[in-house]
């Protein structure tokens, strides 16, 4: 066997190896936790066949984090940009002490009767409001002072998504930015002219600097981060 097709084959097995690893740990993970509710497990089945990039749904790990996170923060309003399904929003809302609302903005009019009518069938419909339209240009509208905002739009614009946010959250209070390891492509060379891996780019680079918040990213599924305002 040559050199190279030696080392190739090598590297072959290396990474079989860890995505075995890493795929038993998810197993591990998720038989560790709380379990995922039956409806959105029937949520996430469905968005994986009937909608266009059905896993962009929070899924099993990241809704219970969402709802942990809900339940530590303790926030009354929540702003949600980007609803998709209405697999997170349903998480937070889980989260929510009575009277808490989440408000859940949606800018792709083709999602609203699957999304409106899964949220529909939750436990938890009566705290959440689902809005069709751009929220970075209807939130500040509503003239509520967030505690918390989770920003899983469209990732070419997360910084002016962020900038348009930020203003609206009560001081100390967090944001929660989705996809921001972005499948590892943000130190990948192969997608340096895709466009959302470099808004991706340009929004952990512009957060990391923003002596206005404190900010941590976490590793967990696509990566979140997770920003304090001061």
């Amino acid at each position: 066997m040559s050199t190279d097709l030696h080392r190739a084959s090598a590297s072959l097995v290396e990474n079989v190896s860890i995505h075995s690893v890493c795929t038993n740990l998810d197993d591990y993970i998720r038989s560790h936790i709380d379990p995922e509710p039956e409806l959105l497990h029937a949520l996430y089945h469905e968005a994986n066949i009937r909608l266009v990039n059905g896993r962009m749904a929070s899924g099993h790990l990241q809704g219970r984090i969402l709802k942990m996170f809900v339940r530590m923060v303790r926030p009354r309003n929540i702003l949600e940009i980007g609803t998709y399904a209405g697999y997170s929003a349903m998480c937070m809302a889980e989260g929510l002490d009575e009277g808490g609302m989440v408000y859940t903005f949606e800018i792709n009019d083709e999602l609203e009767d699957f999304t409106r009518s899964w949220i529909a069938r939750s436990d938890v419909s009566d705290r959440i409001r689902f809005i069709i339209g751009d929220g970075l240009k209807e939130a500040p509208k509503l003239g509520i002072v967030f505690d918390m905002a989770f920003i899983d739009g469209n990732k070419r614009n997360y910084t002016e998504a962020y900038e348009a946010v930020l203003p609206l959250i009560r001081p100390k209070g967090f944001i929660l930015a989705d996809n921001t390891l972005w499948d590892g492509h943000i130190l990948d060379p192969a997608y340096d002219r895709d466009k959302q891996t470099l808004g991706i780019r340009r929004f952990n680079d512009y957060v990391a600097g923003d002596d206005r918040v404190e900010k941590v990213i976490v590793p967990v599924r696509d990566g979140m981060t997770i920003i304090m305002k001061k």
